[in-house]
């Protein structure tokens, strides 16, 4: 290069580009991928996208410790109730929602979502017509909401919709934006039992069960309390691992419906439309008991459906069917096997049982 007169490498490359300085314009439409990347805050980069969203979520993020380890411990005691009533069908039918190692609890309000849609996507969500859920319980008022106004973590009467979401070790739930169109802003959750963690910005996929890295890990403590707004509310999703449930974790989310949020319909015909004032309603048997975890559950991807020949015949059947189909096979095989060595009535005298062979 010192032969060509050129001392730095640059220079030679300046002097070969037809345009001089102006051979860093882009050619052939990448003018807005060239002024993205100069701009104040350079996101070409995945890693530093990624970054800057995780600032966007974290900054509009509160988390409090209110709750002493002895008020978690009687709150606790007050969702074992509920789930017991659950259990016994006390509740009404849209109060309780049940799914694999994860129960919904729906007081004051409840809605519908992911396969109880008509039409699938956001924006599909309905709130249940007024009375179709439970009211909600007065210790969640005495224990939780007063002791929130009173930290002024929210304002008075604001709270009109308490969810309690009961997960069993290896439960999750899939990533999704609370409906905008629904709730109001802030969403506040309260978590009991075990540590957990919310995790923003990942990618579930199915056939077995698998999430992406997040964009931001948020560990949530037995007893703190999590309040959503801005980005992290309505900008990107939030979700529930399963291996982030390690032990059994309940959550309590309170939040406040839109005054023009929609509503399903009542249907005149259907016991929806009788006033539940005029007493309570019928006793509701439970939808199916409530499903023990694997405590290694965690530890592992679930399997929710399976797409190989292989896998459906490593699936550990009930034991009911366990015994029927081996019965069934044993007794095709004793039955083969004794049809095939049969010559005669002085042949296997010593066996317990024989098997005629009769023609047809």
């Amino acid at each position: 290069m010192a032969a060509s007169g050129f001392t730095d490498l640059r220079e030679k490359l300046r002097s070969m580009t037809p345009h001089g300085d102006d051979h860093r314009k882009p050619q052939r439409g990448g003018a807005l991928k060239r002024r993205y990347h100069d701009s104040e805050e350079d996101l070409s980069d995945p890693e530093e996208r990624r970054e800057t969203e995780a600032r966007r979520v974290k900054s509009s993020i509160e988390q409090l410790s209110i709750f002493s380890p002895e008020e978690c411990a009687l709150i606790e005691a007050k969702i074992d109730e509920v789930v017991s009533s659950g259990e016994k069908g006390l509740y009404r039918e849209h109060t309780v929602d049940r799914a694999p190692l994860r129960n919904k609890y729906f007081f004051g309000e409840g809605y519908t979502y992911g396969s109880q849609l008509e039409k699938r996507g956001p924006g599909q969500e309905r709130l249940y017509s007024k009375g179709e859920v439970d009211e909600i319980p007065d210790w969640v008022h005495e224990l939780i909401i007063k002791k929130l106004v009173a930290s002024g973590v929210i304002p008075a009467d604001f709270v009109n919709s308490a969810v309690i979401n009961d997960y069993q070790p290896g439960g999750c739930i899939v990533s999704h934006v609370d409906p905008i169109h629904i709730f109001e802003r802030p969403i506040v959750s309260v978590s009991f039992f075990s540590d957990s963690a919310l995790c923003f910005g990942c990618k579930f996929q199915f056939k077995p069960i698998r999430v992406s890295e997040p964009v931001l890990f948020l560990p949530v403590k037995r007893g703190s309390v999590t309040v959503l707004s801005g980005y992290a509310a309505d900008e990107i999703t939030h979700c529930i691992r399963p291996q982030d449930i390690k032990a059994r974790r309940a959550v309590i989310i309170l939040r406040k419906t839109r005054p023009d949020a929609p509503r399903l319909e009542t249907n005149p015909r259907s016991n929806a439309a009788v006033p539940f004032s005029l007493g309570r309603p019928q006793i509701l048997k439970p939808k199916r008991s409530h499903r023990k975890a694997d405590p290694d559950a965690a530890h592992r991807p679930r399997i929710l459906e399976m797409d190989k020949e292989e896998n459906r015949r490593s699936v550990i059947l009930p034991r009911w069917r366990q015994r029927s189909s081996s019965s069934s096979e044993n007794l095709r095989r004793r039955s083969h096997e004794s049809a095939a060595g049969y010559s005669g009535p002085d042949d296997s005298m010593d066996s317990p049982r024989r098997v005629k062979m009769r023609r047809h």
